[in-house]
């Protein structure tokens, strides 16, 4: 097998799709009409409201959607083999997440922007809409422990690295600061992007002084560091950082990926991993369960992800201007991010096994496998880094586009600026997702506690401001401190495909109630029954031979009290959901009008 074939292949099915089954969920099962204007044209205020043309939307949501997920998930799941990978993120992209993305942009849209957590209970009734607010609540927490956790061993003992990764900081804050006073955002641009280069060109000057000692850190400084960092960007302006290093790494994102599938088209890598391995049934040193239901829960974005029902309910249903623009940005931005991930899986798969074993397990847990690594030692003298162990998938990914690029006879003597320009491009983007994934934790706890102690519910009440931070980086903290990437992933695993199970069933709902046959429901209920299903075992699973199991490595009590949570908080929402099913089934049909809100 060669990376050409996979990739044209994909992409050519990832088109067809989008012409005939996008076009079917937007005109025979949405509906979507643009005679009636959108909530950004009937709610604009200037500032959050705002209509806003599809490919700028587009750019937006994409660029939330597509953090650290459909970069590390496809690599850590390489385990059990490219074909397991790649077929999970053509069929779950096609059936599962693009529709779940546009099912969740119109649902929201239909009740002016508002979170999904307030369209569950709108639509399946208060229970339902509590537990739904509780549990992504649960679930953004888990999240940010995830992504943090792909950063750790990236930049361990790593200090050209960290030096890249936090040099961005103020030259986001200085491209914030510059855009607002001068309001020329393409030479910010410009100047922004030129100093993230030289942020990577001079690390080698850094190694061997003062500071570089300082920037050497191992995985629990890191795990320190990160929340802290996440606790002040939470409470500054969004001008101020957040939003200066969205624009930036996304343009670094679109970037990079276009610079790799040139670069696969120009050397036509193989390979050389098989499309099955010995792991399929389990017991693999990265994921411990087998292919199913792991590879579901290991592959998130790229593929379905309920982390996507934050934003296709928060900032993106209050920037369209026109409904038929659902299909671009909630359906096509799906099948891109697939693309993400394919390319991903490519990078990973490209490297001879035993060397992705090496960097991916413990070194412990890799002699047992019995592997001899091939260019691994190669990679290592060139890069300038020791790259064995470093689990997460951060490195997996930046070694094996380094390998591909330096394929390239232009580029053979350039692979440790490859190397760590990847690192730090992947953790300005898990780094964006922490500022913003921070915030919206911050605001849940903000909507969840207010209920008691209103005060809490303004948000511009400092106190409660920073009580709503510091709690929200408190318990991702605890999470990431305490946990590995097998166990913190799974979980991050299985409470994102809960969510998105969720999305599916408010989704579900919502076209039972508007779609002119009720078999059109099954565009929901058929990647419901498969993810719910998968969700729910991956969850038993965890909490049976690891969380709770005193044996096992990634044993956690606190991890598996919050799966069991969330299981139950899965389990309730569904029963509310299947009696709403019954009812609407049961009365009479009334044809209403499309959107009504």
């Amino acid at each position: 097998m060669n990376a050409i074939t996979i990739v044209i292949g994909s992409i050519c099915i990832l088109m067809i799709a989008y012409r005939l089954y996008g076009t079917f969920m937007a005109v025979k099962v949405l509906k979507l009409n643009d005679a009636q204007p959108t909530p950004a044209h009937t709610l604009n205020d200037g500032k959050d409201y705002v209509p806003t043309n599809k490919w700028v939307t587009f750019g937006h949501h994409f660029a939330a959607i597509a953090a650290a997920g459909p970069l590390v998930g496809p690599i850590l799941a390489a385990q059990f083999g490219y074909l397991p990978g790649l077929l999970w993120l053509l069929i779950g992209a096609v059936i599962g997440g693009a529709v779940h993305d546009a099912v969740v942009l119109f649902a929201s849209m239909r009740k002016n922007g508002k979170s999904l957590s307030e369209v569950a209970k709108e639509e399946l009734g208060p229970v339902a809409g509590f537990c739904t607010g509780l549990a992504m609540l649960f679930i953004i927490t888990i999240t940010m422990a995830g992504l943090s956790m792909v950063v750790l061993h990236a930049l361990e003992n790593n200090p050209w690295g960290t030096f890249a990764v936090g040099i961005t900081i103020p030259i986001a804050m200085g491209v914030g600061l510059f855009y607002k006073k001068t309001g020329n955002l393409k030479l910010a641009s410009t100047v922004g992007f030129i100093l993230l280069m030289i942020g990577v060109f001079i690390g080698p000057s850094i190694q061997s002084t003062v500071l570089g000692d300082w920037l050497t850190l191992d995985t629990k400084t890191l795990s320190l560091i990160l929340p802290v960092y996440a606790f002040f960007a939470a409470a500054l302006p969004v001008w101020l950082l957040l939003a200066p290093r969205d624009y930036l790494s996304s343009f670094m994102k679109i970037g990079v990926f276009i610079a790799l599938i040139v670069g696969v088209f120009i050397i036509n890598p193989d390979i050389p991993f098989p499309a099955v391995t010995e792991f399929v049934k389990g017991g693999g040193p990265i994921l411990p369960g087998p292919v199913w239901p792991f590879i579901s829960i290991t592959i998130a974005c790229g593929a379905i992800s309920g982390f996507h029902a934050f934003v296709g309910s928060g900032t993106t249903p209050k920037m369209l201007n026109r409904w038929t623009d659902i299909k671009v940005v909630g359906f096509g931005a799906m099948l891109v991010e697939c693309v993400v991930g394919i390319m991903a899986l490519i990078a990973a798969t490209a490297l001879q096994p035993a060397d992705y074993f090496a960097i991916n397990s413990t070194p412990q847990a890799f002699k047992a496998l019995g592997m001899s690594v091939v260019h691994l030692p190669e990679l290592s003298r060139e890069i300038g880094l020791n790259l064995e162990g470093r689990t997460g998938g951060a490195v997996t990914l930046a070694v094996g586009m380094t390998y591909i690029f330096t394929k390239i006879p232009w580029f053979s003597g350039l692979a440790p600026y490859f190397f760590q320009f990847v690192i730090m491009f992947e953790a300005v983007f898990i780094l964006t997702a922490i500022d913003a994934g921070t915030r919206t934790a911050r605001y849940l706890i903000q909507d969840f506690f207010g209920e008691v102690y209103r005060p809490l519910k303004r948000v511009d009440w400092v106190p409660g401001t920073i009580f709503a931070s510091a709690l929200a980086c408190l318990m991702w903290g605890y999470l990431l401190y305490s946990g590995d990437i097998g166990s913190v992933w799974a979980l991050f695993g299985v409470s994102n495909q809960l969510m998105a199970s969720i999305g599916l069933i408010v989704g579900a709902t919502v076209i039972l109630n508007i779609a002119d046959k009720r078999r059109y429901m099954l565009t929901c209920l058929v990647p419901l029954a498969y993810l719910f299903t998968t969700v729910n075992y991956a969850g038993y699973w965890m909490v049976k031979y690891v969380y709770l199991n005193p044996a096992a490595s990634g044993y956690n009590v606190l991890n598996g009290v919050l799966s069991i949570i969330m299981l139950i908080l899965g389990v309730i929402i569904m029963v509310a959901a299947i009696k709403k099913w019954i009812d609407l089934f049961n009365a009479p049909r009334v044809k209403l009008k499309p959107f009504t809100v």
